[in-house]
């Protein structure tokens, strides 16, 4: 059973940055995929941004070029570095992990992440 613990969010001001990072601590291997999702009041979950263990990247429209993800120096963590955050951008984040490929995997416990002035 994965565990992901995730960090970081919380307030700022539009045309800021934060940082989020999510890390699975049980896993004996490289898990296939780590990433993030969010979800605002009123819409669907959706992807954000996800890494393979490869190094591929996929990201969502909306983020690319302001989102960045990446895989931490410890196994199984996962950084995403926020920056010109939107108001649009303010949902609660959720990182997620694929131990293989068309897994279910397994989710954080949500983050919250709020751009306002």
């Amino acid at each position: 059973q994965l565990r992901l613990v995730e960090s970081g969010g919380g307030l700022v001001q539009p045309g800021g940055s934060l940082s989020l990072s999510c890390a699975e601590s049980t896993s004996l291997f490289n898990l296939y995929s780590m990433g993030w999702h969010r979800q605002a009041p009123g819409k669907e979950r959706e992807l954000v941004a996800m890494i393979l263990n490869n190094g591929t990247t996929n990201y969502a429209e909306s983020v690319k070029g302001r989102f960045t993800i990446s895989r931490g120096s410890v196994k199984n963590t996962v950084h995403l570095q926020m920056t010109n955050l939107e108001r649009e951008d303010t949902a609660v984040y959720y990182c997620r992990a694929l131990p293989f490929p068309r897994t279910v995997g397994a989710w954080g416990q949500g983050t919250q992440v709020t751009v306002s002035s």
